[in-house]
């Protein structure tokens, strides 16, 4: 496997650039600040297990390799989506950067659109497997 292909390499560097982004921040703690830091980590911590349980079958482009349902996939179609734009909205509360939830908010039709060319995708490789999974999880 080369190394642009391994899983880690879509999932160590934003866990890392977080984590110091959130270690390097030094500012008063009040509550929105600290919902902000547990969201960011909630959320970086399920993209990063969401992610590296899509394993090879992590792509830009929609692609089928495989139909993963087990894990998170077992109860979510795409947590890589949700826990991303989780860690994105706990990040803005933790900077006080309420603008960056227009970022997030520009984000959420992206990702729909991404999900739903990656459901076509599965389905047609996929079929009834793919709509039996469909029907037992969320988003």
């Amino acid at each position: 496997m080369a190394l642009n292909q391994h899983p880690l390499v879509f999932t160590v560097p934003p866990v890392v650039f977080t984590v110091a982004l959130v270690v390097l921040r030094p500012a008063k703690w009040d509550l929105i600040r600290v919902t902000g830091l547990l969201l960011t980590f909630f959320g970086i911590g399920l993209w990063a297990i969401a992610r590296a349980q899509l394993g090879n079958s992590f792509s830009v482009t929609p692609q089928a390799r495989a139909l993963v349902t087990t894990g998170l996939y077992s109860r979510i179609r795409n947590p890589v989506y949700l826990f991303g734009a989780t860690c994105l909205a706990g990040f803005a509360m933790y900077v006080s950067k309420p603008k960056l939830l227009l970022l997030l908010l520009m984000l959420i039709p992206i990702q729909v659109l991404r999900a739903q060319a990656e459901g076509r995708k599965l389905e047609e490789r996929f079929g009834e497997d793919y709509r039996e999974w469909k029907r037992r999880t969320w988003f």
